[in-house]
């Protein structure tokens, strides 16, 4: 396969701000590396919090460090639906008229007026990477997935380019699930 680029699944989780991070568990609380995640500088971390909608709670759910400068929430559109949020999809980092959910951790409670999201599909990677694809930053592309009799193109795929990224696909678990997906797949990026 041409064009080859490692597809990771992106389940539901939490970047947190500093303001709300303190909030939840504690003034000047620090988060705790639990495992590092496959972008540079980016960590799961031992701290869940509960994401409450309006019609039920995920609990437990994932922070990802370090801290950001506002708090986002990425769900799937299945965990959106399931809680009763009604979240859009974007890119990451844009949060502006997203949806509003309560964040519970074991020290206070957070509720958020925007935030949640359902990240749109991306492919992270460096100048060199989208020098040698013919890509640049933004462009949009398909990744072709082969796998045992659920074989699928994912559209609207956008590129993101940056120095410090590892060349990774990332999708949400429904988008994993309907292809397949497992852990060290590749997929080909097709335009």
């Amino acid at each position: 396969m041409k064009n080859e680029v490692l597809v990771e699944t992106s389940a539901r989780h939490v970047h947190i701000s500093r303001e709300d991070l303190d909030t939840l568990f504690g003034p000047g609380y620090e988060l705790t590396n639990k495992k590092d995640l496959s972008q540079p500088g980016q960590f799961a971390c031992e701290e869940r919090v509960d994401v409450v909608g309006a019609k039920r709670t995920l609990a437990g759910v994932s922070i990802l460090g370090p801290i950001r400068s506002s708090t986002q929430v990425e769900l799937s559109m299945t965990d959106a639906r399931s809680i009763g949020v009604d979240a859009p999809v974007r890119e990451s980092g844009d949060i502006r008229d997203s949806a509003p959910c309560k964040l519970v951790g074991p020290k206070g409670e957070v509720e958020l007026e925007k935030g949640v999201i359902i990240a749109k599909r991306h492919v992270h990677m460096t100048p060199a990477d989208a020098e040698g694809f013919g890509l640049k930053d933004k462009d949009v592309v398909g990744i072709k997935v082969t796998s045992g009799g659920r074989s699928l193109i994912f559209g609207d795929v956008v590129v993101r380019v940056n120095p410090n990224f590892s060349l990774a696909v990332h999708i949400d678990t429904d988008e994993a699930n309907a292809a397949g997906i497992r852990p060290g797949m590749k997929g080909e990026i097709v335009k």
